[in-house]
């Protein structure tokens, strides 16, 4: 009889593009294993008509998901990495992080402008936090409008909205097949990406160890290193995924190098250090880079974020309405 892989993951287009692609991996390298994939709407899909940062910045694309892998309606979740909390539901864990796309942020212009050819008070479409105090920072005039929705979605109302351009994760553009449309590829000087961005993580009951076995061919050793520095940074800092912080870890040889980023949401005020050490240490060097961007006064920047950020209404009682 031949044995079935529930994989849970959210509807939208890149969600199924990146479970789906974790489902033909699985069947290549098991080939009489079934696999099928599970859709769950969760609360940060749901509520489409209020900024991220206004609905609690914790779990909002992985709690219902994890509440089906807890139940055992799915076996295995995926997700991207950037949308996954440091703490984790009792009895749950990340068993792989996939090998890294490239974890940069993207520019998509209207007029086929760079984001230093754009006129002063250009309008720029982003629901991130991170990426609007990075662009206020480096241009003041700019206009910063939210923009929730799947990237599809957002692709359409940069036509359909009086936006100069806007901007998104270069993983999941490339992931869909819409690298055309690229206007730029925001350097990380400009724009450091969020952390995990371009990687993929697989999180299962840690009882369950045939499902790890099965997967464990997808973890990329590099890319867990690298993500695991710099979920150690944001977990330090005791931050949500939609919060301004920024990291971006990568190997070079023996070393592994981090940029970590906390700044004001106006981009009046951005704190950015880099430290370098050996792979084996990821997860400290994550800690003591937290540590020099607390010790030069980021707690200050996130404790007003977090006051201007507290949710409006809690996302019980939406779900509830």
């Amino acid at each position: 009889m031949p044995y079935e892989l529930r994989i849970g993951t959210r509807g939208s287009q890149l969600a199924l593009f990146q479970a789906n692609w974790v489902k033909d991996q699985l069947i290549h390298a098991h080939p009489d294993l079934k696999v099928s994939l599970i859709k769950i709407k969760t609360t940060g899909d749901k509520i489409q008509d209020a900024p991220l940062a206004k609905i609690g910045g914790k779990g909002l694309f992985v709690k219902e998901i994890e509440e089906a892998l807890i139940q055992r309606r799915i076996d295995l979740a995926v997700h991207s990495i950037k949308d996954v909390p440091t703490q984790f539901p009792e009895g749950l864990h990340l068993s792989v992080i996939t090998k890294r796309e490239d974890p940069r942020d993207v520019f998509i212009s209207s007029e086929r402008k760079t984001l230093k050819e754009l006129p002063k008070g250009a309008k720029i479409g982003t629901s991130s936090l991170r990426r609007q105090a990075q662009l206020l920072h480096y241009r003041s005039d700019f206009e910063v409008i939210p923009l929730r929705g799947n990237l599809d979605t957002r692709l359409k109302k940069l036509k359909t909205t009086n936006l100069d351009g806007i901007v998104l994760a270069l993983a999941g553009v490339r992931r869909l097949g819409f690298e055309e449309k690229i206007t730029e590829i925001i350097s990380t000087d400009v724009s450091l990406p969020a952390i995990g961005q371009g990687a993929l993580g697989i999180e299962t009951r840690q009882d369950d160890r045939k499902i790890e076995e099965q997967i464990r061919l997808l973890n990329d050793q590099d890319s867990w290193i690298a993500v695991s520095a710099e979920r150690s940074f944001l977990n330090k800092l005791e931050g949500g995924c939609q919060v301004p912080i920024a990291a971006f870890a990568r190997i070079a040889g023996a070393t592994l190098q981090i940029d970590g980023l906390v700044g004001t949401i106006d981009g009046k005020r951005v704190i950015r250090e880099h430290l370098e050490g050996p792979i084996e240490a990821a997860e400290l060097l994550g800690n003591k880079l937290a540590d020099l961007l607390l010790s030069k006064g980021a707690r200050s920047i996130l404790d007003e974020v977090y006051q201007k950020s507290a949710p409006v209404v809690s996302i019980e009682e939406q779900n509830n309405g």
